[in-house]
């Protein structure tokens, strides 16, 4: 009698492998396009221009829309917050530095650009707009309202969370110091 065990790796299915090896090939072209941030944003911006375009055209698949926006803002939390949030934290809250004589600690994202994944999400609502099961029949101007106010308040509870914790979770690049500016007296003023 054989073992239940047996060889796993010859029992793998087809469809196993395949989407392991759409995996593979998909990671394979997401980390060629790493040095390149602003193609891979105007990419984005295309794709999500198409999706509207799209919902504009046919006019429905406003609960996509909806649902896509509402994982959005939550990407956008997640890419705002620090990845250890003080307040969760045990220790006294002070993990990123308020004074000027604290260590450096720089800002971690609880969500990193490339775990921000936008492109994909637009796809996937882009297909479901060609499937009528999706286009359910519902009065958007409520949900654009509410969505409005759904994002006032988060933003309005991360803003503080920011305040409350001192932290700016944007880099605008490496800070450039200038030397010693030249003095004003040593302008060739001799009153002759």
């Amino acid at each position: 009698m054989e073992s239940v065990g047996g060889d796993s790796a010859a029992a793998v299915s087809p469809v196993a492998q395949w989407v392991a090896n759409a995996g593979r090939v998909y990671q394979y072209y997401l980390d060629k396009t790493t040095p390149h941030a602003p193609f891979r944003w105007v990419g984005t911006t295309v794709i999500a221009l198409l999706y509207a375009l799209r919902v504009y055209y046919v006019q429905g698949f406003y609960i996509v829309t909806y649902g896509l926006g509402i994982y959005l803002l939550n990407l956008l939390i997640g890419f705002l917050s620090p990845l250890v949030d003080p307040e969760l934290d045990g220790s006294d809250g002070s993990l990123l530095p308020t004074k000027g004589s604290d260590e450096f600690k720089p800002f971690i994202r609880r969500l990193p650009e490339f775990k921000y994944s936008i492109t994909k999400v637009f796809c996937i609502a882009f297909v479901m707009t060609f499937f009528s099961v999706f286009d359910v029949p519902v009065f958007w101007p409520i949900l654009l309202m509410y969505w409005f106010v759904l994002f006032f308040l988060t933003m309005k509870r991360q803003i503080r969370h920011m305040i409350k914790h001192k932290y700016i979770p944007f880099s605008f690049g490496k800070q450039k110091y200038g030397g010693k500016k030249p003095s004003a007296s040593t302008s060739g003023s001799r009153g002759d």
